[in-house]
Parts: structure tokens; C-alpha cells; sequence
């Protein structure tokens, strides 16, 4: 997984709690989500990201507000990590009409145009196209430095879109980053019972794109990974895989029992959170002490709670607004 970052690449003071914030964020809307769909608030389904925090911040960190970003059926983090409103998110869990898309698309379907997210897609891979059309659209239509980052699963690397994907990028140098999160688990298959290795980058190599694998728990080394590959794209040369290895301390979709965790393995993850993880960093650089820390929570713990103020005091959409923002 590489060296860890902290002995590698020190951040500042500033950029570090920016760092946390965003982390920390994504960790208790993930949380309050949970709790809200216990409650049977919500409806539809949601996949939550809680573990896999500091590969959507790590990425999104490096990138300008005009940049892009596709996601996938757990996008709730990418989002947030891209400068989401998380009233309006947590609006569009509620169905109601001040959500992201009025309440009609739920936690799949979020998008905002204006930050660069593409949407969320609950089909696997279905991210990976509209990535690369944004990456041809920027390069070779505007001629604009812009980059894309697409955020996919370990089990979209089983998608022929993916491969597809990789082998057109490569072929046009696009600006586009392919960010798997090698989580382990396709809903609740492990990868080496569907694939020959655990490890995906180097069924890329052969493409011969730069790959990277990173500890996706990690955010300072994400981070800093990416921004090497942001760099590269914003230059015009061409795309970059990275493999982060996480793992998500949920089962596939809230209300799932996730029988296939080990116990042991549980445990072994859980020592690596990516919050302990950071917070460990900034300690040890002497960044922030824990007082600090525990305020920023606290700030953000008052912003959640105004989400889902926001949402509950909402309106749902009226009946004919169903016929509204439809192609016929």
C-alpha cells in the first residue's frame, strides 16, 4: 500500500482540519442517515460510506470547483467531499421538493451541476462513460484544463464499461482519474471468490496507464497520490489508475446484516479508521491538539442537525410535479 504518508508528505495546519472537517462530515451525515432510515424516514434505499471517507476527500481535495467527478450508488461521500450542500442532500433523502432533484432521485441519483458532480448511478460502471465523455469534452471539444475523477467499486472492475473505459482514455490521453475503492466486497461476495487476485492494479497495467495503489484509510497519502495524478492530467498526459484499499464498515445497503465479516476482520479494520488515522497524523505533527478536534465535531454535528431541520420541514412535491423535468 506504500509508505505511510505521514513520514512521506506534511501538510499545514490549515489544510490537515480542512482535511479532518470534510472527513468528519461525510462520517455523521453517514451516521444521522443511518439512524433516520432506522426511524423509517427515508425512503428507498441507501448505501452508506462510512470507512471509505478519506478516498472521496483525498481525491476531491486536489481538484477546482469546475472540475468533475462521476460516482456510483454509494455517492453520498463523493459529493460532500466535492463542496455538496448537505441540506440539500439530506432534503433529497426526505423526498422533498428542496432537494438536489426535487425529491425524485433519492440518495442514488444526487447530482449538482454547479460542483461538478455528474450524479451518483446505481447501475455499476455507469459512471465510467460519462466520465470519459466529460474527460473528451474538456480536452479535445473546450480545450480546457479541466479534469475528471470517477469514483467506482472493486466490483466495477467485473464491467465491460470499465474496460472500455480505460482502453479509449488511454488511447486519447483524457483527463480523467479512475478511482477504484477496493473495499473488498461486491454486496456480500468477497473479490477473490468472483476474481484471480484481490489485488486490480495490475490487470491495468497492461493498458499501459500509470497505476498507483494507495491505503485508501489514508487521506494524506490519497492526497498526495492524487495529486500527482491530477497534475498529470491537467498537463494533457493522459489518464491515471489509482487502487485504494479500504473496506466500509457497513453492510452493502442499510438494513442488511453483513453476516460475511469476519470478526477478526472487523476488528483489524477498525483500527485503521480514517478518522483515528488522521487524527493520529495531526497529533503527531503537533497540528491540533484534541480541544480543537472536539470543536470542529461539535460544529459539525450542529450543521447535520440543521439538515435534517431543513429536510423535515420541507414540503414533499405536489402530484403534477411527477410530469415536470421528464424528456417525451
Amino acid at each position: 500500500m506504500g509508505s505511510p504518508a505521514s513520514s512521506a508528505h506534511t501538510l499545514t495546519a490549515d489544510t490537515a482540519l480542512d482535511l479532518y472537517r470534510r472527513i468528519v462530515l461525510i462520517r455523521r451525515f453517514e451516521e444521522q442517515v443511518s439512524k433516520l432510515y432506522a426511524k423509517n424516514k427515508l425512503p428507498g434505499f441507501v448505501h452508506l460510506y462510512i470507512g471509505q471517507e478519506a478516498v472521496a476527500v483525498g481525491v476531491c481535495s486536489n481538484l477546482r470547483d469546475n472540475d468533475y467527478i462521476t460516482s456510483t450508488h454509494r455517492g453520498h461521500g463523493h459529493t460532500i467531499a466535492k463542496g455538496g450542500d448537505v441540506k440539500k442532500m439530506m432534503a433529497e433523502l426526505y423526498g422533498k421538493v428542496t432537494g438536489y432533484c426535487k425529491g425524485k432521485g433519492g440518495s442514488m441519483h444526487i447530482t449538482d451541476m454547479q460542483i461538478g458532480m455528474l450524479g451518483a448511478n446505481g447501475i455499476v460502471a455507469g459512471g465510467i462513460p460519462i466520465a470519459v465523455g466529460a474527460g473528451y469534452g474538456a480536452a479535445r471539444i473546450r480545450k480546457t484544463d479541466q479534469v475528471v475523477a470517477a469514483f467506482f467499486g472493486d466490483g466495477a472492475t467485473g464491467e465491460g464499461p470499465f474496460w472500455e473505459g480505460i482502453n479509449i482514455t488511454q488511447a486519447w490521453d483524457l483527463p480523467v482519474i479512475f478511482v477504484c475503492e477496493n473495499n473488498l466486497y461486491g454486496v456480500g461476495t468477497r473479490l477473490g471468490k468472483v476474481m484471480g487476485s484481490e489485488d486490480l492494479a495490475p490487470r491495468v497495467k497492461g493498458f499501459g496507464m500509470p497505476v498507483q495503489v494507495v491505503n485508501g484509510n489514508d487521506v494524506v497519502e490519497v492526497r498526495q497520490v492524487a495529486a500527482e495524478a491530477v497534475e498529470r492530467a491537467r498537463k494533457g498526459k493522459g489518464p491515471t489508475f489509482l487502487e485504494c484499499k479500504t473496506w466500509r464498515h457497513r453492510g452493502h445497503f442499510e438494513g442488511e446484516n453483513p453476516t460475511y465479516f469476519d470478526q477478526e476482520e472487523y476488528n483489524n479494520w477498525m483500527k485503521r479508521d480514517p478518522i483515528k488515522t488522521l487524527e493520529s497524523y495531526i497529533q503527531e505533527q503537533g497540528l491540533a491538539d484534541q480541544e480543537h478536534l472536539r470543536e470542529i465535531q461539535k460544529q459539525v454535528g450542529k450543521q447535520i442537525q440543521a439538515s435534517v431541520e431543513f429536510a423535515e420541514s420541507s414540503e414533499f412535491p405536489k402530484a403534477e410535479a411527477a410530469l415536470e423535468d421528464i424528456f417525451v
